[in-house]
């Protein structure tokens, strides 16, 4: 929000000075993010009249100029600008005058006495942009004729006065007018508010345009009148020019001006439509498929749009009988727009719903200032009020009758009364409040209220303050009003303890530690991403897709069931920089539907949002040396990172399908516990259909863990250590090749022989077709077993019985042989 001081001090004219005003402002809520004057700093500028102008005698382009200053004597001054005549008044730097610099950077310029093509120049008539007042600089600037000739310019055009630039926190939408700033003023600093006056227009005219409102959760408030006989032509008075030119804006047409003019000082948007291009009676409606509308700006638009999770955005629509002449509440249409030629106009004020306009000229790919305050909230009781102004102004300034108001109110927001405790407030904001301080708070902001039993304040909010809610907005306006300077610095107190480290739990930090151990290099991504992304990697369906309200990017637009687009993302990036071996990990959060989840402190119904750990194996297995032939990484390389990692816990793999990996090279992680399997995560290769949508050269390794199941260790269990020697048996058995080796270690295992401490796959074979002693469809697999006893050396028999329970197991089980 742009705008001048003196604009603001028409309403509000505090005791302070610019700088306490915009430190003032800053300390209510109201960020003053740049103060500055109209024009930079220059000095020896005045106004001046040029009494001649003759032609240089060796140059077509310059002209001898006898220019009065107010001195008693004509300067004489060489100008080249192509407006340069007898008659004008103009800025005229004097000699010595200082300049400001032409360029961010630069250096200020100074007058002084000079020759062009030789005639003496006692000085320079300037441009606006040389004052610092624009880019224009094809001519000199021509100045009012009723300027005072010697005046200096910086009094004359009031280029002291300051530009404030406010950043407005989006639940602000009552500070998006002067008007809107001047009642904040007024309550922190306690200067009398001066609202706007004028008087209203009598009906010269009967005339009406009949508007049919058909969609009340669209439009809740809809007014409008004829005004007949208006001068498009006529100009913009001075003032209104200079006010809307500091807030930012330029001057159009004298009714636009005006239109913008009572958006800036009273909040509310208005638009004139060009009556007689209307074809008959108007419609408020939303928008039917396959309309389309070219707006002001030039764009053609289809006005049921797309949203970033592929939903229709309905959206609104100002139609009469041949289709949509304007987007509601966003930009009106140019083929009713008012033009020099118009004599008839409708002007009308509405108070649009917020979440009809919410997003809407986004998904336009465009914003207007229009839409940034109707989709925040414009006071629907200020509606008739501003459509008076205007047409005050409009029939002030460009003449016409006009017509009778006509107001249809359907549907305004109920502004419910909220209950603030002042033992609450005292608590949040930490100072002694009373109810002297907090009553006086609530009068300064026009705040109705009630207090009762209990020091309970009952507060009714204003119908343009849409942000008091609930018992904290009021807590808020509180500290606000209060002033956050007033509020004492106080650090809070508390012991500390010393907390015990939990022995029988891992923190996440060593797993961290441990994952860098092997390698891989942390990531942290948002906990958004795309919906395609989430759609190809955990095959989410519509009803699965958890989808962000307002995006701050296309690419964030759904909450992340996984962690593994992120990591594929930053894999790809470091590809693109040259990368050729990359290990990443992440641990974070994600976030998946669940009914069965209750509100709780740090869950929301209906969602789950468990910490996982998540990464990816990409390029060779180890970094290229000459003591190891260089392959690449795959499977059992990530399954023994894994492994190493979460040691002491017991890990192991099955086989399985996941829309993001391989089909025959992905599995599902078991944790062996005292209680049996239990699945906890993923590993194997990403799907070839995916490492194509990516365009990677080739597939990483991808694994994800639920957190909290690794992090849980138990409590350790000491063993005595035996005295005895440990002895070793080989055992190689030929089974089918669809047997996977895992299920004969589960099967030795459960067979629980005694002696056992350890059974180790150390060999795999394979014959070659044709072989004799084995069919072409069978493997062996060779097992180291370790066997060891706490209370004597192991007998020959003793490891021989244990053997042969194994190898049973196994022929009866497994369908195993003795090889």
């Amino acid at each position: 929000m742009q705008f001048s001081e003196s604009w603001l001090r028409q309403y509000v004219n505090p005791d302070l000075d610019s700088q306490a005003l915009g430190h003032a402002m800053t300390m209510a809520g109201l960020e003053v993010e740049e103060q500055h004057t109209v024009a930079p700093a220059f000095t020896q500028i005045v106004v001046a009249q040029i009494l001649s102008a003759e032609q240089h005698p060796d140059a077509d382009r310059l002209r001898v100029c006898k220019v009065d200053v107010g001195t008693g004597e004509a300067l004489q001054i060489v100008c080249g600008a192509p407006n340069a005549r007898a008659g004008i008044k103009i800025p005229c730097a004097l000699v010595g005058a200082v300049l400001p610099p032409s360029e961010a950077g630069g250096k200020p310029f100074q007058i002084k006495v000079g020759k062009l093509r030789g005639v003496e120049s006692q000085g320079m008539l300037c441009s606006g942009r040389e004052l610092g007042l624009g880019d224009d600089h094809e001519g000199i600037l021509e100045l009012p004729l009723d300027a005072p000739v010697g005046k200096d310019i910086r009094a004359f055009l009031d280029l002291d006065d300051q530009i404030f630039i406010i950043k407005l926190t989006p639940n602000k939408a009552d500070c998006l007018s002067l008007l809107g700033i001047a009642r904040e003023v007024s309550a922190t600093t306690g200067a009398a508010l001066c609202t706007p006056q004028w008087t209203n227009v009598s009906s010269a005219i009967q005339d009406k345009l009949k508007v049919t409102v058909e969609d009340a959760d669209l439009c809740g408030r809809f007014a409008g009148r004829v005004i007949r006989g208006v001068n498009p032509q006529a100009k913009t008075p001075e003032h209104i020019v200079q006010r809307l030119a500091r807030a930012g804006q330029r001057s159009i047409s004298v009714l636009v001006d005006l239109s913008n003019y009572v958006m800036l000082e009273m909040g509310q948007p208005t638009h004139v439509f060009d009556i007689d291009q209307l074809n008959g009676d108007l419609a408020v409606r939303w928008a039917k498929p396959g309309e389309s509308l070219v707006l002001l700006n030039g764009q053609t638009v289809t006005p049921v749009p797309v949203d970033r999770i592929g939903k229709v955005l309905a959206v609104g629509v100002v139609a009469d009988q041949s289709g949509p002449v304007a987007l509601a509440g966003v930009m009106g249409g140019s083929h009713c727009a008012v033009t020099d030629n118009t004599q008839n106009i409708y002007v009308e004020a509405a108070f649009w719903k917020p979440s009809a306009i919410q997003g809407r000229a986004r998904s336009f790919n465009f914003s207007t200032d229009a839409a940034h305050r109707f989709e925040r909230g414009v006071d629907p009781q200020n509606t008739v009020n501003c459509l008076e102004y205007l047409t005050a102004l409009i029939v002030e300034i460009c003449g016409g009758a006009a017509g009778p108001i006509d107001d249809q109110v359907l549907a305004l927001p109920e502004r419910k009364p909220v209950s603030m405790r002042l033992a609450r407030a005292v608590k949040v904001i930490g100072i002694p409040l009373t109810n002297t301080i907090v009553s006086d708070v609530f009068k300064r902001l026009g705040f109705e209220f009630k207090l009762e039993a209990n020091d309970v304040y009952v507060v009714t909010p204003p119908s343009y303050r849409f942000d008091i809610e609930i018992e904290e907005d009021l807590i808020e306006e509180v500290a606000r009003l209060y002033g956050f300077e007033n509020i004492p610095d106080i650090p809070p107190r508390a012991s500390l303890k010393m907390s015990a480290k939990a022995e029988a739990k891992r923190g996440v930090h060593l797993l961290r530690q441990r994952l860098a151990l092997q390698g891989y290099q942390e990531a942290v991504n948002f906990g958004f991403t795309d919906l395609e992304s989430e759609q190809r990697l955990a095959g989410a369906t519509e009803q699965d897709i958890i989808a962000v309200v307002n995006p701050i990017a296309n690419q964030y637009g759904v909450m992340r069931s996984n962690l593994w687009g992120g990591l594929l993302a930053n894999l790809k990036s470091n590809l693109n920089k040259g990368a050729a071996r990359v290990r990443l990990f992440e641990a974070g959060q994600v976030f998946k539907r669940n009914a069965a989840i209750e509100e709780a402190a740090g869950q929301v119904a209906g969602f789950y949002q468990p910490q996982q750990v998540g990464g990816l194996a990409y390029g060779s297995f180890v970094p290229e040396q000459w003591a190891s032939i260089n392959r690449l990484v795959d499977f059992f390389d990530v399954k023994g990172d894994l492994q190493r990692v979460l040691d002491p816990l017991h890990i192991t793999t099955e086989a399985a399908v996941h829309p993001a990996l391989h089909p025959g090279r992905s599995a599902q992680i078991l944790l062996h516990t005292a209680k049996g399997r239990a699945p906890i995560g993923w590993i194997g290769e990403l799907h070839p259909g995916l490492q194509q949508a990516y365009e990677l050269p080739q597939a990483p390794v991808l694994f994800e863990l639920d957190l909290e199941a690794i992090l849980n260790l138990g409590l350790p269990q000491p063993e005595e250590l035996s005295k005895f020697p440990a002895v070793q048996r080989d055992l190689a058995v030929v089974v089918k090749q669809s047997v996977a080796a895992q299920s004969l270690l589960d099967v030795m295992a459960a067979s629980r022989q005694q002696f056992i401490t350890d059974v180790v796959l150390f060999d795999e074979f394979k014959p070659k077709a044709g072989s004799s002693s084995m069919g072409d469809d069978e493997k062996s697999l060779a097992f180291r077993v370790t066997l060891l006893s706490k209370e004597e050396t192991l007998q020959e028999a003793q490891i021989e019985a244990v053997m042969k329970a194994l190898l049973g197991a196994l022929e009866k089980n497994c369908a195993a042989r003795l090889r």
